[in-house]
């Protein structure tokens, strides 16, 4: 059985990604478009100041040789420039290829190798990661966002007096942006979403959620992410709201920008929602005008937030949605005005879903994984044609890997999951990945990695370890600290069992189920 949206197809414009978010920029002229909300007097940008600095930072990379094609890494936390750069690639026909700002040298320098990065833009204070990584890689332009000795900015980019150049996108056909994603499973790659598939997100999720110039929304969210990318810079500068930018989460940073810039929605991950509904500290900020919270990127335990709902005085929902799907498939319209607990919603309009169980590849009516087709499904993985094909089969079906039902009201909800991959407070933590590392260490023989769930509920990455002979002293903090050295903080091993033997297949597959049996 195929499922369809409840609300009537949506028009889709043949527009690329800027042209579309930015059509009303210049006409609403002083009306706030981005704010840093770290410092009091943080920078702000109009949208006639954002429309023109994107033209003047697309003339400035024209001149230092950026043209259509060319992949342009951006590894920086949420800033002002961020959206700035964004669109200014995409001006040209270029490919962002957004970076996880927590990136290590060593992981940074994969994906500028696997993306082909001819530019990188960042800011001083990741200079010691990027350009080791840029010289590594091959990267050939490296600046940054704000200003550094020996180091070119996009301010002195953007001081050009030259055109804008004309560039013929084929927005079905060209990629905008290649963020980089673990899909099911494995080491992340890069997730080739065209200007269409970003501009029918929009068009698809915008009118369930709708916002507004009236709105003030908070960017805690990274925007490297495709939550970020699609809801806090797309949809929201879509709409004339004005964006309001935090580099990191800090718990009273999060909570003074939300009270003093009289925030209306805020888009979160799970943990956000936890601290919203039990901190004390949150009892201290003034947070009336807050209207709403969208939870996303993990799911949301439903008890958690109705607390969090109850505290706050205010609407929680949640949406549902991966890299390879733009991202969003599932999200709770605000027409509903009383969805059942726990849900991720309905199918966004243009999109259809089936429920596959896994055993039979059969569509059943009770639990089974979730496979989506609509015009926001990526057109591919990069140069990873096997891996596409195993995602997405030949009649359009991407199969999320995902398990979920749904009810006769058409509420969605997630229930299980057949990928290996951990969430790990909403970033992607990929077993396979953290098995490499251990298995770089000479003291350990084999490993094997799962999501377990702590104290708190969070899932958490565990490694079960054989020792190598001879290592027998080799201790559970070891092992973590050597992981910690070579991975991002996210990725970090969180729990250590040492086990004589990693229980694998004939195969070699290593058998997960058995480990988390223990």
């Amino acid at each position: 059985m195929i499922h369809r949206s409840p609300l009537p197809d949506v028009e889709i414009p043949d527009l690329p990604v800027h042209s579309y978010v930015l059509a009303g920029a210049r006409e609403r002229g002083d009306h706030l478009a981005v704010v840093d909300g770290s410092k009091p007097d943080g920078l702000r940008l109009t949208y006639g100041q954002l429309d023109a600095a994107v033209g003047r930072l697309a003339a400035g990379l024209h001149q230092e040789g950026l043209g259509k094609g060319d992949v342009l890494a951006l590894f920086s936390p949420n800033t002002v420039a961020y959206p700035v750069v964004f669109y200014a690639t995409t001006t040209l026909g270029a490919i962002v290829s957004t970076v996880n700002a927590l990136y290590t040298t060593e992981e940074l320098t994969t994906q500028l190798r696997d993306s082909g990065a001819r530019f990188l833009i960042t800011i001083s204070l990741f200079l010691d990661r990027a350009v080791p990584a840029a010289e590594a890689a091959g990267v050939e332009h490296v600046f940054v966002c704000d200003t550094a000795p020996g180091h070119r900015s996009i301010l002195e980019l953007m001081a050009t007096d030259g055109p804008v150049p004309e560039v013929e996108i084929n927005p079905a056909e060209d990629v905008a942006v290649m963020p980089y994603s673990s899909g099911t499973t494995g080491k992340a790659k890069g997730v080739m979403l065209t200007h269409r598939n970003i501009v029918a997100n929009m068009a698809q999720a915008g009118g369930m959620q709708p916002t507004g110039p009236e709105d003030r929304i908070l960017a805690i969210l990274p925007m490297f992410h495709i939550y970020g990318i699609t809801v806090l810079l797309n949809h929201a500068l879509r709409c004339g709201t004005t964006v309001v930018v935090l580099p990191r989460f800090e718990l009273e940073q999060f909570l003074t920008a939300l009270a003093e810039h009289r925030v209306t929605k805020v888009p979160v991950a799970p943990p956000i929602v936890l601290a919203l509904a039990k901190h004390p500290v949150v009892d201290r900020f003034d947070l009336s005008a807050l209207k709403s919270v969208l939870c996303a990127a993990a799911p949301l335990d439903a008890d958690t937030g109705h607390l969090c709902a109850t505290r706050l005085g205010v609407r929680i929902t949640q949406g549902y949605g991966m890299t390879e799907l733009s991202p969003v498939s599932h999200v709770v319209p605000d027409s509903d005005e009383h969805p059942p607990e726990g849900t991720v919603g309905k199918l966004v309009p243009n999109t259809e879903c089936r429920i596959v169980d896994p055993a039979t590849g059969q569509d059943t009516d009770g639990a089974g994984e979730l496979w989506i087709r609509g015009p926001q499904v990526m057109k591919g993985y990069f140069a990873r044609g096997a891996d596409t094909a195993a995602m997405i089969d030949e009649d359009g079906w991407l199969h999320t890997g995902d398990i979920g039902r749904v009810d006769a009201e058409g509420n969605f909800f997630i229930v299980d999951r057949l990928k290996e991959l951990i969430k790990y407070k909403g970033y992607q933590v990929p077993p396979a990945e953290l098995e490499a590392v251990l298995l770089s260490d000479p003291r350990v023989a084999d490993a094997a990695v799962i999501g377990v769930r702590d104290a708190e509920g969070e899932e958490v990455p565990k490694a079960f370890v054989v020792r190598a002979p001879g290592q027998e002293a080799l201790a559970e903090r070891e092992v973590m600290e050597f992981v910690a050295g070579k991975v991002a903080p996210y990725k970090k091993i969180r729990v250590v069992e040492f086990i004589d033997a990693v229980p694998r297949a004939l195969s070699g597959k290593i058998l997960r189920r058995e480990l988390r049996g223990r």
